[in-house]
C-alpha cells in the first residue's frame, strides 16, 4: 500500500464555562495533568519553548496562546499547533473559548484526523469538569495502557461491564462504579459514549480511553486531587485491575 501525501488538518471547538477567563488560562498555562497530562509550561513571550518542543507563537494572557510544533516525531505527523483563545462573558464571570488544534497529517488522514476530533471533545469535556468541580486543586496525575489484547473496538465495552456500568447509564448517571481490589468507587458517569467513558468522584477524575477503534490499546488516566494521591499506587492498582479484565481476551 502507498503512502498517503502529507495533508493539513484543522479541528476548531468552542464552548463556553463558568468560570473567569483567568481560571482557563491558568489551567491551560501551568500544564499540570489536571486535564491533560503534566507537561512543561510554556515560556511566556513569542519564541519561547512550550510543550513538548514547540515554539510559542502568540503570548497575550489571558487571553490568547498558541503553540506550534514543526518537527513532532511521529510516524503519521509533521507539525502540529494548538490555539487557544478566551474571552470574557458575563462581566468576567465566565469565559467563552475556542480551540484549534492543527497541523499536519503525514499518513492514514482519515483514521488520525478521527482520533485526534473524538479526543479533543473528551479533553475540552475533562477540562470543564476540572475548572467546575475541582481548580485550583493541585493534581496528581497516573495514566497507562492495557495489555494487547485491548486493542479492539469492542475494549471499551468489556470495561464498561468491569467497572459495573448498566449498557443504558447515561451521561449525568450516579454510579457505584466497581474499581481495583473491588473498591467501590462512588461516582457521576461524567462522559460516556462509543469511544470514551469518565468517572468523577470526590477526589479524582478517571478516563478510559477506547483507543481500540484506531488500533491502540486501551488506556486509562487518572487526575487525583486528595492531599494523599500517590500516583504510582494509582497506577500500580490500574494496571492490575486492567490487566485482569483483558486477561481471559
Amino acid at each position: 500500500m502507498s503512502k498517503e501525501s502529507p495533508k493539513e488538518f484543522e479541528i476548531v471547538r468552542e464552548f463556553e464555562v463558568d468560570v473567569p477567563p483567568e481560571q482557563v488560562w491558568d489551567a491551560v498555562i501551568n500544564a499540570s495533568g489536571a486535564y491533560l497530562w503534566p507537561m512543561d509550561p510554556p515560556e511566556p513571550r513569542v519564541g519561547g519553548s512550550g510543550p513538548f518542543g514547540s515554539t510559542v507563537t502568540v503570548w497575550d494572557p489571558p487571553h490568547r496562546y498558541t503553540n506550534r510544533s514543526e518537527n513532532v516525531g511521529m510516524p503519521t505527523q509533521s507539525a502540529n499547533q494548538l490555539d487557544y483563545t478566551i474571552e470574557p462573558r458575563d462581566e468576567g464571570r465566565r469565559a467563552w473559548v475556542r480551540y484549534v488544534h492543527s497541523g499536519i497529517f503525514t499518513d492514514d488522514w482519515n483514521n488520525q484526523y478521527d482520533g485526534a476530533s473524538k479526543h479533543t471533545n473528551f479533553y475540552l469535556h475533562t477540562l470543564c469538569e476540572y475548572l467546575t468541580h475541582f481548580a485550583p486543586r493541585p493534581v496528581t496525575f497516573a495514566q497507562l495502557n492495557g495489555p494487547a489484547a485491548s486493542a479492539t473496538p469492542r475494549a471499551l465495552a468489556a470495561v464498561g461491564h468491569a467497572l459495573g456500568l448498566s449498557d443504558d447509564a447515561a451521561a449525568g448517571t450516579k454510579v457505584a462504579a466497581r474499581g481495583p481490589g473491588g473498591r467501590i468507587l462512588d461516582a457521576v458517569l461524567d462522559y460516556r459514549n462509543p469511544y470514551f467513558i469518565g468517572l468523577r468522584t470526590e477526589d479524582a477524575l478517571i478516563r478510559f480511553f477506547g483507543r481500540g477503534h484506531w488500533g491502540a490499546p486501551l488506556g486509562i488516566s487518572v487526575h487525583d486531587f486528595a492531599r494523599d494521591a500517590d500516583a504510582e499506587a494509582t497506577e500500580s492498582a490500574w494496571q492490575t485491575w486492567l490487566n485482569e479484565v483483558f486477561s481471559q481476551a
